[in-house]
């Protein structure tokens, strides 16, 4: 069986319908620590608060920074060039949150009543 037979196999097996995979996310050490699939549809018009509500109610999560550098490095294609909100609050200023520009790909702080988008994950750990 080639590698490529292998993948197409661990796909088929891990992704669930409308999902596009993301990639492998690294743990503390480098070593390979869960996979990262995004899930489908999207909303926007949402304060972080909200943001994170409606990715619960998909079954996922908001994407850590990390992963959103991964989902603009691997699958810039599937977002709108616009903010979209991580699930990290600022450590410093707790009226913040980090959020993700897809249009070039920087991160910012925004304030929690700023009115983004939003885009849950899921996360596939590695045991």
């Amino acid at each position: 069986m080639t590698t490529a037979t292998h993948k197409a196999q661990w796909l088929r097996d891990n992704q669930k319908p409308g999902e596009v995979y993301a990639g492998l996310i690294l743990g503390e050490k480098g070593e390979p620590d869960h996979h990262l699939f995004v899930m489908p549809g999207e909303t926007k018009g949402v304060t972080f608060q909200q943001a994170q509500k409606w990715a619960k109610e998909q079954g996922g999560d908001l994407p850590t920074r990390r992963e959103q550098s991964l989902l603009y490095a691997n699958l810039k294609e599937h977002f709108q060039p616009a903010w979209y909100w991580s699930c990290e609050q600022h450590a410093s200023f707790s009226d913040y949150a980090w959020s993700q520009y897809f249009g070039y790909g920087s991160q910012y702080d925004s304030l929690k009543s700023f009115e983004g988008r939003a885009r849950a994950v899921r996360r596939l750990i590695i045991e």
